[in-house]
């Protein structure tokens, strides 16, 4: 485990979640949504350092962006997805929450950009660049991208319904993807690309990279109902491909598993993979999807 809130600058009181990883000359970005109060996010980060991402090196001390406008897609939440550089600067790409009144929240995707090297953020449009389609409707978000030659792929978390647990609305959503010319405008496939393992199952925040020959998914997956650290919380993932359209599913040889006690006991969440200078490490989230913080682990065998 590498940082968890307590209370700083008065507003980080509970959660550092969905660790989005930014690769920098000398130090790893992590930006992270945490909540100044229950069922609000903003998002910040933390510098670590590059070569031990157990140390932190600085604590930011603001949110990175506000809350949307009332009304807006992201006015009451903000958590990061993706992040890279482009045309000299940051882009980080977002889940923008909303409350809702029979289901609990509507999110969809936003994109902000920083001229200042990641400190900053300004909306590149006010409204979601991934936005509810006549054939997507619930959601869309938790988007990952791999950019190869001139093409920007996305793999993200599309929403396919809400199923009522206990007298309460639960979303279930599978893993799509989508690509584009400009990481703007985005042609979305709305296929499901990897099969499910029983009915309802929500597959999330996906996480691509190439190594080997094969380009390697890894994703969470939990059951609909007893996942909050229940029996059915958040595992580890893992699929495989050749072609970056064809995925075979074998959670068996991702290799991560929850540990024995500690912060990632009961819930292993939300991966995102860089290569850092030649070591393959996955950031992710613990217990109470993030309330305990976020960690990392490394590939074997780098």
């Amino acid at each position: 485990m590498i940082f968890n809130v307590s209370g700083e600058n008065q507003w980080m009181n509970s959660h550092a979640q969905i660790p989005t990883v930014l690769v920098k000359d000398k130090v790893l970005r992590i930006y992270f949504a945490t909540r100044p109060e229950p069922h609000l996010s903003m998002t910040t980060f933390v510098d670590v350092d590059i070569n031990d991402p157990k140390q932190i090196l600085y604590v930011h001390d603001k949110p990175i962006l506000e809350l949307g406008e009332p009304g807006m897609f992201d006015e009451q939440g903000i958590m990061p997805t993706y992040v890279c550089e482009h045309q000299n600067q940051v882009w980080l790409y977002y889940g923008g929450w909303s409350r809702r009144t029979i289901i609990p929240y509507s999110n969809w995707t936003g994109l902000a950009v920083s001229d200042d090297g990641g400190v900053t953020f300004q909306r590149v449009f006010p409204g979601p660049i991934m936005d509810r389609t006549p054939l997507e409707v619930y959601s869309a978000t938790a988007s990952f991208i791999l950019r190869e030659k001139e093409q920007w792929h996305m793999w993200y978390a599309s929403g396919e319904g809400w199923i009522k647990v206990s007298e309460k609305y639960e979303e279930y959503y599978v893993i799509k993807h989508a690509f584009s010319n400009d990481g703007i405008t985005w042609v979305r496939e709305n296929k499901q690309i990897l099969p499910s393992r029983s009915q309802y199952e929500p597959t999330h925040r996906p996480s691509v990279f190439f190594r080997n020959g094969k380009y390697h998914l890894y994703f969470c997956f939990r059951g609909i109902s007893d996942f909050r650290d229940g029996e059915n919380s958040y595992r580890m993932g893992y699929a495989w491909s050749t072609n970056l359209a064809d995925w075979t599913r074998d959670d068996a040889q991702g290799g991560l598993v929850s540990s024995l006690d500690g912060w990632d006991s009961k819930m292993v969440a939300y991966p995102y993979i860089v290569n850092v200078r030649g070591k393959i490490l996955m950031f992710y989230n613990g217990n109470g999807f993030g309330q305990t913080g976020f960690g990392y682990a490394e590939l074997e065998n780098n």
